[in-house]
């Protein structure tokens, strides 16, 4: 089978398509072909040595496609059915092996490419806005890179939930994007001051919580815009990471509380995996959130793919096509 695979940290070039031999499922595991592949920003993180993987090294995280085998013990899925997950590495390839109870069965109205495209992402914002901090209705929240692929999500979720949604985005067309998907206030990050922006929707206030996937560029802005006793969520660094947070400066900021959570902490068991993925599945199916799939790259293209995402070039979510 193909799969891409990498000997060296740095730049999309490091990454190659080789031919390796197909995996067989061991027990309690499943062998999946791939119909379509998530491309997140934590695969450049990994690619680039910010998160350290053991090389060299295969890449990639979140798939769907059809179980083609199941080892010994597995009774949670059959051959022929259509299965997904998000974790591990692995998914840059035409088929890969997962234990079964790292997976999930999307419903008969949500496809692969519509799978692969939200998991990751969707169960990301589920813990977000619903269990790292509740947001409740009438909450004022701050939503950084809403047009990236994350960001549509917990943008239509936010609204789903009652919360009136301040959105950054990088550009006038990332904004008409955000306003569609239902932003109330949409600040551009690169040319305005985010925090004066917040303050003066906000009447002074700030806001009680703040998501930020963007890191570095976006981090004074996010801690000036939170109310007293606010919370900064940072889960991302698309334009490289966050500095140091020194406690004081969450004292001064009006005892503010600071959170660098991850997804995988959130789902550690099978049934918290499930749970995650049966709300996201959830709000897909009733047309509360619409995954927009913005582009698709051939598994060959895989290096143009990570430019594209790199150069904030992309819109919604990214899929390579094995």
């Amino acid at each position: 089978m193909r799969a891409v695979r990498f000997e060296r940290t740095g730049g999309p070039e490091v990454l190659d398509l080789v031919d390796i031999e197909t995996p067989a499922p061991g027990p309690g595991q499943v062998l999946i072909r791939h119909q379509a592949i998530g491309i997140n920003f934590i695969d450049t993180y990994q690619r680039s040595g910010l998160y350290p993987v053991r090389l060299p090294s295969p890449l990639g995280g979140e798939a769907a496609g059809v179980v083609e085998a199941v080892g010994e013990g597995v009774t949670r899925f059959r051959v022929g059915d259509l299965a997904a997950y998000a974790g591990g590495l692995g998914a840059y390839a035409e088929l890969n092996v997962l234990p079964a109870g790292r997976c999930v069965k999307p419903p008969p109205s949500v496809d692969a490419r519509t799978a692969a495209a939200a998991l990751l992402k969707g169960m990301t914002v589920e813990f977000l806005l619903t269990r790292c901090h509740a947001v409740q209705a009438g909450e004022i929240i701050l939503v950084h890179a809403a047009a990236g692929g994350v960001g549509q999500i917990m943008v239509q979720w936010a609204k789903a939930l009652g919360a009136e949604v301040i959105a950054t985005v990088g550009s006038h067309d990332k904004a008409d994007r955000a306003r569609s998907l239902g932003a109330d206030h949409v600040i551009l990050y690169r040319t305005e001051d985010v925090a004066a922006e917040v303050k003066r929707i906000t009447g002074g206030k700030g806001v009680p919580v703040a998501y930020d996937s963007v890191g570095a560029a976006t981090f004074d802005g996010t801690l000036g815009s939170l109310a007293r006793r606010g919370l900064f969520v940072s889960f991302g660094n698309a334009s490289g990471p966050a500095p140091p947070v020194e406690p004081q400066r969450l004292s001064r900021g009006g005892s503010l509380y600071f959170t660098r959570p991850t997804l995988f902490d959130y789902i550690v068991t099978t049934e918290e995996l499930d749970a995650s993925a049966a709300a996201l599945f959830g709000m897909i199916t009733s047309g509360k959130v619409r995954i927009e799939i913005g582009q698709e790259f051939a598994l060959a293209d895989v290096r143009r793919a990570h430019e594209a995402l790199e150069a904030r070039a992309t819109s919604g979510s990214s899929l390579l096509i094995p």
